[in-house]
């Protein structure tokens, strides 16, 4: 017997992770499986892990969902940042569907998670503009505006004392420069304080793994705008994915 329920999988650097979501309630419906990313991670080598990762949930046919960490308009990915450049012009949703033999729709990676945060995480309930940012090896961002997606903003590569945001601000950057919390917050509002002399949101949420280590950083902010870390954590982009394919996606 099969069900319908749609299927999440979040492409990152280390890892493809995959499970089946109950969209009412934005949880893994079955255990999720995690397979390491290869070394040459080209859109056809991460088919094939694809349908191997499909393979251990025979029972569920659903429309399945895919994080990709770049810019991504009907199906096709425009920006390749942190994964390889192969995947500029490619239609992943194209690739992706055939070789599954699925109904299967790829999404920016922090639009995703953006998604599922507003849907049943942190944001849950918010009016107004929610800025989303995930600050890992890069800095991820979602625009949501009432819930719906302004996709791909990309807000991680504003200048930034005459650099990308992402290379001074990052989570990576942090490690990379063994920077204090005191000192990498200092970089985080002047990235924070840019950010709301564009937009005016009404909400920051930070996401990204480094959120869970929240309290010893956003305390040092000194923001008009109310920013508050991520809940979902490593759940989202699955979860967020999942939905996209289900509701928001175009063919």
């Amino acid at each position: 017997m099969t069900t319908s329920l749609p299927f999440g999988i979040d492409f990152g650097g280390t890892g493809i992770k995959g499970a089946p979501i109950d969209l009412a309630t934005g949880e893994f419906a079955a255990e999720r499986v995690r397979i390491p990313t290869p070394e040459h991670s080209t859109p056809e080598a991460i088919a094939e892990i694809f349908v191997e990762l499909l393979s251990h949930f025979p029972e569920y046919d659903g429309k399945v969902g895919v994080t990709v960490p770049g810019v991504v308009r009907h199906g096709v990915v425009h920006s390749a940042a942190n994964i390889d450049k192969s995947w500029i012009g490619t239609d992943a949703d194209a690739i992706f569907t055939a070789a599954t033999g699925r109904d299967v729709h790829v999404v920016n990676d922090a639009d995703a998670a953006g998604l599922a945060e507003v849907r049943y995480g942190a944001a849950k309930g918010r009016r107004g503009l929610v800025i989303m940012t995930t600050l890992g090896t890069g800095i991820g961002s979602a625009l949501l505006y009432d819930g719906v997606l302004v996709p791909n903003s990309e807000l991680g590569h504003l200048e930034l004392d005459g650099h990308d945001a992402e290379t001074r601000a990052s989570n990576i950057a942090r490690k990379r420069e063994e920077l204090s919390w005191k000192h990498w917050a200092k970089r985080l509002q002047k990235y924070y304080q840019h950010l709301e002399m564009l937009f005016s949101p009404d909400l920051f949420l930070v996401g990204g793994g480094v959120s869970k280590e929240a309290a010893e950083f956003l305390p040092l902010l000194d923001l008009d705008t109310e920013i508050i870390p991520a809940r979902l954590l490593n759940t989202a982009g699955a979860v967020g994915a999942a939905l996209y394919a289900e509701e928001l996606a175009t063919d």
